[in-house]
């Protein structure tokens, strides 16, 4: 096992010029996969909502489910560093609820970091949660919970044209430095694009690594794993933009179990029936 991340750790990184390798996870198994894959962040997302559980949007998960999510995921996970998602509430209730959200994932998931969405609209919660000894990984750009302040419309599957517009590059710039001065480690710059994302990433010190709307031009990506190896029902129609297609792995295995239980045949790995006598 290689030694284990730390935010000074991607703060080298960047200086170096090497990439920060990030992926969204929600469970014990996953999170034992990506970390023997060598990435050096794990961000437990309120995507669980959407993605695992099925509710229509991230908004209607509370702060015990992420609880329960980030500690399955911290014992699956030995060198990358773990994040969490602050849920929608918390962060927008005030400061002091904010720094009791903080505590609570650390002390009772024992996360590395916490992620804030919407973090520019609130840096006394960023500086207050870093006065209290835990480090921020503050998003900020295109996102479900400041969609609506953009007066743009959040898509699950962004394209290009949710980018941020190059019109918005000195207000991005403002945000990304605003989250710098209050304390945050990491910056994720959701829809960032090229043009903009660049001059972010340029404009200030700490790492910014991006998801959708992300690429070559922040220091670093983060995906959720579930995206990366094809892990949904959606893929079994469009496997595109996936680097495996476990969903079309999934359903041949199950059709295949299926169809030896109802032949009576052995199925793989159970235990050996023997013979009547």
């Amino acid at each position: 096992m290689s030694e284990k991340v730390t935010p000074r750790g991607l703060q080298r990184m960047k200086d170096e010029g090497r990439k920060i390798v990030g992926v969204v996870a929600w469970d014990y198994q996953i999170a034992r996969i990506v970390d023997r894959a060598g990435v050096e962040l794990v961000s437990v997302g309120d995507t669980v909502g959407v993605n695992l559980w099925g509710h229509s949007n991230p908004f209607e998960v509370t702060m015990d489910e992420m609880v329960v999510v980030a500690r399955a995921v911290r014992r699956g996970v030995e060198r990358a560093l773990v994040s969490v998602d602050f849920p929608f509430g918390p962060l927008q209730e005030g400061t002091d609820s904010a720094v009791r959200a903080a505590v609570r994932f650390v002390k009772e998931a024992g996360v590395d970091l916490v992620k804030l969405d919407g973090a520019a609209d609130f840096p006394e919660a960023v500086e207050a949660i870093t006065r209290a000894g835990i480090p921020v990984f503050a998003q900020f750009g295109i996102t479900p919970q400041t969609a609506l302040r953009y007066g743009v419309e959040y898509h699950a599957i962004p394209s290009s044209a949710d980018q941020v517009p190059e019109e918005m590059k000195d207000a991005m710039i403002a945000e990304a430095k605003r989250l710098e001065d209050a304390g945050a480690v990491l910056l994720n710059f959701t829809n960032s694009g090229p043009v903009v994302g660049a001059a972010v990433a340029e404009a200030v010190s700490v790492p910014v690594v991006g998801g959708f709307g992300g690429g070559p031009w922040l220091d670093g990506r983060m995906r959720m794993a579930h995206a990366a190896i094809g892990y949904a029902a959606s893929n079994l129609d469009d496997p595109t933009k996936t680097y495996a297609n476990v969903a079309r792995t999934t359903l041949e295995a199950i059709t295949a179990y299926a169809a030896d239980v109802r032949a009576a045949r052995q199925v793989a790995g159970g235990v050996p029936v023997p013979p009547a006598t």
